[in-house]
């Protein structure tokens, strides 16, 4: 690294963190094994702010926490892995109502992350701009990693959810993969996070009348994902949205790496249009777990087994079958996921998926058919991976609806399929609403030859509401 100093002379010693939490007010140097990460914030003034746990041999079980100032979010430190190795120097001891932390002050501390894997080089992937390095770090950088190949390694903790758990309240932990991490408003990021399961559908309180005038939307995110993220993404289980709390806190949320098995605690989950979300705070932490980590291990090796699977693609939660209220004329067609139908390679094609009706425009049966009679809607379609539009139109709503029934019936069936409570109050379709998993066939197309990936639309077809 170019721009980086080398002194050789013995100016400075580490400090074991046993010894370092009686130093109180005292300037020390430090090294030790990050294992847990706070995440960034602004602070109250005009800093941004983190807080790093280490441990070292002394120290092997608590260790020792760090909070860190700085100008901006990139120069807080940016750990790449579980295990990595940090380099302390002229680091302040505190002692508070909680306990003894360390203060990194950004006036005269400075710092410098190393791989923590034995066998790396000894080149920082990071520096602070006051730091220096010199030769006699490589033997305390070597001690370390050679100290955490015999130590115990972390493992994700038994008191964690995993998402086919999830319930809305406070203080809970997850587990997970970051798939990908954007900035979806200007300063506002979004992670999007995934372990293979199927998060749990939710009851809908939206009242159908609304869904003209400000219709549920498809994704949490101002602006959907492009066809290229998507395809990234796994075809089954449930890609969970993460983003801050509204508290006034920015988060630096676009510091966390996509492709990285993490334990976050003390978070929230939320339910926002019928959608789970999961709820950073400012108090939220979070710890890389490694790849050969075996709840990772499992996760991937479950996922795995129910991509090969011929029937294990419909939602778990639906066991053991789909409501009967609706049939299809492909009886014999494995099931996909509506993750499926947005990545598949072609542009023209045919599918049998299990989902829910989440609502349907025109919100009435009533006005499901055109004045010359053709019908012509569409509904919202969910599944524990994505929320997709299909149409039904004409010929194929002859198909859904067994002809052209009553206004009663319509509504009758058309309850049945949005789950609808059927009572005697006027205001029961404002109630919330828990809709069926149902099979449904869709056919894939597109409506503009110049814009084929942007274009596409889905239709419902070979599809009968029995109701």
């Amino acid at each position: 690294m170019s721009n980086l100093k080398r002194v050789d002379h013995d100016d400075y010693k580490f400090l074991r963190i046993v010894d370092a939490i009686a130093s109180i007010n005292q300037k020390i140097n430090l090294i030790g094994v990050i294992t847990e990460i706070g995440i960034s914030k602004q602070s109250r003034g005009p800093d941004c702010c983190c807080t790093i746990k280490i441990v070292d041999e002394s120290n092997a079980s608590s260790g020792i926490s760090i909070n860190f100032f700085a100008e901006n979010f990139e120069k807080l430190p940016h750990v790449e892995s579980a295990g990595d190795i940090i380099q302390l120097v002229r680091v302040v001891v505190k002692r508070h109502q909680s306990g003894v932390n360390v203060l990194f002050d950004k006036k005269f501390s400075s710092f410098a992350l190393y791989e923590g894997r034995e066998g790396s080089n000894f080149v920082p992937y990071q520096v602070s701009s006051k730091f220096h390095a010199r030769d006699l770090d490589k033997k305390f950088i070597a001690g370390l990693r050679k100290w955490t190949v015999s130590r115990q390694p972390e493992t994700a903790s038994s008191d964690s959810l995993s998402l086919k758990d999830i319930k809305q309240g406070h203080q809970f932990n997850l587990i997970c993969k970051v798939l990908h991490v954007c900035e979806v408003k200007d300063g506002e990021w979004m992670l999007f996070v995934w372990d293979g399961t199927d998060a749990p559908p939710v009851n809908i309180h939206k009242k159908l009348d609304e869904e003209l005038e400000n219709p549920l939307p498809l994704q949490l995110e101002p602006t959907p994902l492009s066809r290229k993220v998507l395809c990234k993404f796994p075809a089954v289980g449930t890609v969970l949205r993460m983003t801050n709390d509204k508290c006034n806190e920015k988060l630096g949320l676009h510091l966390l790496k996509a492709g990285k098995w993490v334990q976050f605690r003390n978070i929230d989950f939320e339910v926002r249009y019928g959608l789970w979300c999961g709820i950073l705070l400012s108090k939220s932490k979070f710890s890389f777990l490694p790849n050969d980590d075996d709840y990772a291990l499992q996760c991937q090796r479950t996922n795995d087994e129910r991509v090969k699977s011929k029937w294990d693609r419909q939602p778990t939660t639906c066991f053991p079958r789909p409501s009967k209220i609706i049939d299809t004329d492909y009886q014999d067609v494995p099931f996909v996921t509506l993750m499926d139908i947005l990545t598949y390679p072609e542009v023209i094609a045919k599918f049998r998926c299990v989902v829910r009706v989440v609502a349907t425009l025109p919100a009435h049966p009533r006005d499901f058919q055109a004045p010359c009679g053709t019908y012509r809607l569409r509904l919202t379609l969910e599944d524990p991976t994505a929320r997709i539009h299909a149409y039904i139109y004409a010929e194929d709503g002859v198909k859904f609806f067994g002809g052209y029934p009553s206004i009663d019936k319509m509504v009758k069936m058309h309850n049945a399929l949005l789950g609808v409570e059927e009572t005697d109050d006027a205001d029961s379709n404002e109630k919330a609403r828990n809709p069926p998993w149902v099979e449904c066939c869709l056919n894939s197309y597109n409506i503009d030859e110049s814009d084929v990936w942007g274009s596409i639309r889905y239709r419902i077809f070979a599809t009968t509401l029995i109701g």
